[in-house]
């Protein structure tokens, strides 16, 4: 079977484009146009020079030097009108992609499950948001037309090289030759690979660097410094080392690049030399001589542009590249008859996921339960699978073996909106937006009452926040030093949750930056949450779920223990085990003796 061409970075940029093409066509054409207009002025440049030198020394007799000077004057204007013209064109053109791109993107990404940003990483995703189809704006903006001037430029200049003295044309030529044979050996297809590396090693930074600023709470509070974040610094060493190799590895090659490109005046005078070989130079050779030496600047500047352009060809490719990867993740597929659940009974039945192929088991044969009105807790040592277990009856990735409930029905069978409708999330850190507290509790529910925003409000013992705010719930987070604590914001999120009135809540380590005085009002809001749905919390803080209805103890994604707080200390297991360690350090004090 023939292999399918791959479509070149030009025609997916134009899939993006919509209408629009026609401009980055128009801007092509107008920039074409250009590369002739810009060697107008240099010839009635040398027009000048040539009739000045064929005259002397009688100067009055040079009769149309101002028509060759207003000559030049206008093909410059008109030059810079046109190439105007040609950028207006491709700029509108080019915010339109970037803009349709990110789009695209974002509509993809929504529809994704939200186990994916965990898995590649969020850094690596703003990254290829923001950053991947910005790049596509320099190319289609400045690149593309300059690469069509580029084009016409040279060739137009080649047939006045030839034209006047194909000798010195020749002279011209040989320079040219050498530095594309430098450029080429820097860009060259090991150029494609370091420029894959490259980007990889922006990437790696990027979240390494998210990371470390959502750790940045903990640096303070532990005294550490930025080597403790050893992947952190470890993403920099690297970017760095790749950045001198490759600068090295290029070194020898830009430097002659360099010389060459810029020392064509150096062969026309060598070969002006060959050619009057030690006599008087004639006015031919000479008015020659000066016409190639007024070319020489536009050989540079042209070559510049060809590098250039070529190096942003190759990261245009990658940047589309990385767009497709993420345009590449299926979404988790949609049920073909979907199925409501009637009921709030959570139910995972051995269920075993992998986060990759490779990977060991995130949770292995596990299974659980919890009814309405119920509050489960999960709780284990970091990596026994809590978070997984939680996020796959969220749904935010599919087990591979075994099944996820709610209701009776399984949540690969459940719409993703009912799925929405019916379970809440409240996640570790929770994020407020920069607006009104209605306005962030009314992203749950867009049609509700102020009365039932102050409900939900009252019911997440928020009433004290809302006290001291200037404007009580139409206060703006963030406006004129309004902000709230880490243990406030989560009974602000607990509220939005109340207010949505889902069957089924999941609560992720939401007490853990609740000082003791937020943290019994938090135990409180969970006690209205409880009332109505069916409460699965993950804990690390066991005070906080001595009243749950059932406990479940998870090591190495397995169940190891279940059963309440007082039958599990009973057991002396590893329930018991945490408890004692977690006892012993909140009652140790600085100072005490050991």
């Amino acid at each position: 079977m023939k292999e399918q061409k791959k479509p070149s970075a030009f025609s997916v940029l134009m899939g993006y484009a919509g209408g629009h093409k026609v401009l980055t066509y128009l801007s092509l054409v107008l920039a074409s146009a250009t590369g002739v207009l810009a060697l107008m002025p240099f010839v009635y440049l040398w027009r000048i020079i040539k009739e000045v030198i064929e005259v002397a020394p009688n100067f009055e007799a040079a009769t149309n030097i101002k028509h060759n000077g207003w000559m030049a004057v206008i093909f410059s204007l008109l030059y810079m009108l046109i190439y105007f013209g040609a950028l207006m064109c491709s700029h509108v053109s080019a915010f339109r992609v970037a803009g349709n791109m990110k789009k695209e993107l974002l509509r993809h990404i929504a529809k994704l499950p939200i186990g994916f940003a965990d898995e590649m990483g969020s850094g690596k995703v703003r990254r290829t948001v923001t950053e991947a189809t910005s790049s596509t704006e320099t190319l289609l903006a400045h690149n593309l037309p300059d690469m069509a001037q580029a084009i016409v430029t040279p060739l137009a200049m080649m047939v006045m090289l030839f034209i006047y003295d194909w000798r010195f044309g020749i002279a011209c030529i040989v320079p040219i030759i050498l530095a594309f044979a430098m450029m080429f050996r820097m860009m060259g297809p090991q150029m494609v690979e370091d420029m894959r590396h490259y980007q990889n090693a922006l990437e790696n930074m990027s979240n390494e660097a998210v990371e470390y600023v959502r750790g940045i709470p903990v640096v303070k509070t532990f005294g550490q410094t930025v080597f403790s974040f050893h992947t952190f610094k470890k993403s920099i060493d690297d970017y760095g080392k790749f950045c001198l190799k490759y600068t090295f590895e290029c070194r020898s090659s830009m430097v002659l690049f360099t010389m060459f490109i810029n020392s064509a005046f150096a062969f026309l005078i060598g070969f002006t030399l060959f050619l009057t070989r030690g006599g008087a130079a004639t006015e031919d050779i000479l008015v020659n001589f000066l016409f190639y030496v007024i070319f020489t600047p536009i050989i540079t500047t042209t070559m510049t542009r060809v590098m250039f352009m070529s190096e942003n060809s190759m990261k245009i490719d990658d940047a589309i590249a990385r767009v497709n990867s993420i345009l590449d993740i299926e979404p988790l597929a949609e049920p073909d008859e979907k199925k409501i659940p009637t009921g709030a009974f959570v139910e995972i039945n051995n269920v075993t996921y992998r986060y990759n192929e490779d990977a060991k088991p995130a949770v292995k044969n596990l299974s659980l339960s919890a009814n309405k009105d119920q509050i489960v807790a999960l709780v284990g040592p970091s990596g026994s699978g809590k978070t997984t277990a939680a996020g796959l009856i969220s749904r935010f990735f599919d087990a591979q073996e075994g099944s996820v409930s709610i209701g009776g029905v399984d949540v690969r069978n459940i719409g993703k909106d009912d799925l929405m409708n019916t379970v809440s999330y409240v996640f570790q850190d929770s994020k407020l937006l920069k607006c009104s507290i209605a306005e962030n509790l009314r992203i749950a529910k867009p049609d509700a009452t102020e009365e039932e925003l102050k409900r939900a409000l009252h019911a997440a013992q928020c009433d004290d926040i809302i006290k001291r705010l200037p404007q009580g719930i139409d206060t703006v987070l963030g406006s004129e030093g309004t902000y709230l604590s880490g243990g406030e914001q989560q009974r602000i999120a607990i509220a939005r949750t109340i207010l949505k009135d889902t069957p089924v809540v999941i609560l992720d380590e939401a007490t853990a930056f609740a000082d003791p005085e937020n943290e019994a009002l938090v135990q409180k809001a969970f006690m209205e949450l409880a009332k109505n749905s069916t409460v699965i919390m993950i804990a690390h803080r066991l005070s906080t779920i001595r009243n749950a209805d059932k406990i479940y103890v998870l090591d190495k994604g397995e169940v190891v223990e279940k059963g309440k707080h007082d039958e599990l200390l009973k057991n002396n297991g590893l329930y018991s085990t945490m408890w004692k360690e977690y006892q012993s350090a909140i009652s140790w004090k600085v100072g005490e003796k050991v």
